[in-house]
């Protein structure tokens, strides 16, 4: 009976992950520029909020970090990918 089971989890787990091939091959791979921006500028702005201000400047340096990276990304993806920046743009 065990290895009816185990057999049927590999089975069902090959099934779901063969499914999920199949969709990823239709989205745009990997982290579009603005993503990129959002979190580098987020981390980036809490180091250096935390270390001016520390947990309210970590925060506060956070926020403006990701909104500055995230338009600074912005404008590289509708220089360099506009079909990503026009598929964002228009949700």
């Amino acid at each position: 009976m065990k290895v009816l089971t185990r057999i049927f989890v590999l089975l069902l787990t090959f099934i779901v992950l063969a499914g999920t091939a199949a969709q990823a091959q239709d989205k745009p791979k990997g982290w579009s520029r603005k993503a990129k921006g959002a979190v580098a500028g987020g981390v980036g702005g809490a180091v250096v909020g935390g270390l001016i201000g520390g947990k309210t400047g970590a925060v506060l340096g956070a926020g403006a970090g990701a909104v500055g990276g995230g338009a600074i990304g912005r404008k590289q993806d509708k220089k360099k990918d506009p079909a990503r920046y026009y598929n964002y743009k228009n949700k």
